[in-house]
């Protein structure tokens, strides 16, 4: 699984030229799934994501979590996150998961961090044709691999 982090001050997605969702400051997360992911994974993911402390303090140090700050998420899911360059100049993306087991697990994300970690979170459509808008913060960038993390 791997979790594209992106500080802003503001992002949102719109689908048909609709705002389905928008947040404030936080996090733009972007997520990639591959068949091998599960729940037990997610969690681990979810769980670092949530604690990692790259917002500022009052001495301008990357210290706060989301939660300290009371920031939000918006989360897409992207599975060309799982994109493999190593052939050629087209992408193949073989990696990413089945899109059921995918959209099951980003669900599952969805609703832990709104249900067990109280974050405001906004989301795309899975599966969509999105156009994803935002002010990065910094920017601060942060990829989280769970092969790496866990």
């Amino acid at each position: 699984m791997r979790f594209l982090i992106q500080v802003v001050k503001n992002a949102s997605v719109d689908v048909d030229n609709k705002t389905i969702g928008k947040i404030e400051r936080g996090f733009l997360v972007f997520v990639g799934v591959c068949d091998t992911d599960t729940k037990e994974i997610a969690d681990k993911m979810i769980r670092k994501t949530v604690n990692l402390r790259i917002f500022e303090d009052e001495n301008g140090k990357t210290n706060l979590a989301i939660g300290d700050i009371g920031g939000s998420m918006l989360v897409i899911s992207q599975f060309t996150l799982y994109a493999d360059c190593k052939k050629g100049n087209r992408p193949s993306f073989i990696k990413a998961g089945d899109p059921a087991h995918a959209n099951e697990l980003y669900e599952y994300i969805l609703s832990e961090l709104r249900n067990t970690y109280n974050i405001k979170t906004e989301c795309g459509s899975f599966g969509a044709d999105m156009q994803v808008s935002l002010i990065n913060d910094g920017p601060f960038t942060v990829m989280l691999d769970s092969e790496q993390i866990l």
